[in-house]
């Protein structure tokens, strides 16, 4: 069985973009029910798959993918948060200057992407074709199924995300979110292990 992967911080340590309150419900309650229901469809289906991803990968349009793709979309967004990130530097600040002007040229696009996707969805940085690229999925949508891109960072805008927080302000929870949360280190990370030709983030292993 997949678990729900404990959060890399303490659940008050993203105040005040993410509340803990919001954290409680979105890692608590969302996270945990797409594990709990991914769990129950393998248990069904009498599967035993070696990793998440692959499930991911093999499922096709459906109840098990929507549930799949949303366990590893969140647990990787868990990632791209931290409480004092530090700013891009190296090959990533390299590749975001290449990609976007500048630092303040990617929140632009950034906050583009995340407040213009329509409903629910998500704000991916992807590594494609040797340059950075920011793309928008909806519901489930993940780069790892659609092969738009290798992950670099993400952010959730389902409203489930921000709507304690922010209300219907999406676009300054992006904002906020991008100058105060986003995790420079671990997209520099993910920017390294692309250019390796795979690896970085990858979910628990079940149990």
């Amino acid at each position: 069985m997949f678990v729900l992967p404990d959060l890399p911080y303490a659940q008050d340590a993203l105040e005040p973009v993410v509340s803990a309150r919001t954290l409680s419900f979105h890692h608590g309650k969302h996270h945990k029910a797409y594990v709990d229901t991914l769990n129950g469809l393998l248990k069904d289906k009498g599967e035993t798959p070696e990793s998440l991803e692959s499930v991911v990968a093999a499922a096709g349009p459906g109840k098990l993918f929507n549930n799949a793709a949303q366990a590893w979309n969140h647990a990787f967004f868990w990632h791209c948060m931290a409480p004092s990130p530090a700013r891009p530097s190296g090959d990533l600040a390299a590749a975001i200057d290449a990609a976007f002007g500048d630092l303040d040229g990617l929140k632009t696009k950034f906050v583009e992407t995340g407040a213009g996707q329509f409903g629910s969805g998500w704000a991916w940085l992807v590594w494609k074709d040797g340059a950075l690229k920011m793309v928008p999925s909806h519901d489930a949508g993940t780069p790892i199924a659609s092969g738009e891109g290798f992950p670099i960072l993400v952010c959730d805008v389902w409203e489930h995300a921000y709507y304690l927080d922010h209300q219907n302000n999406r676009k300054g929870f992006l904002e906020a979110w991008f100058d105060g949360l986003a995790n420079w280190d671990f997209a520099a990370s993910q920017l390294a292990a692309a250019k390796a030709g795979g690896g970085g983030y990858a979910y628990p292993a079940p149990r």
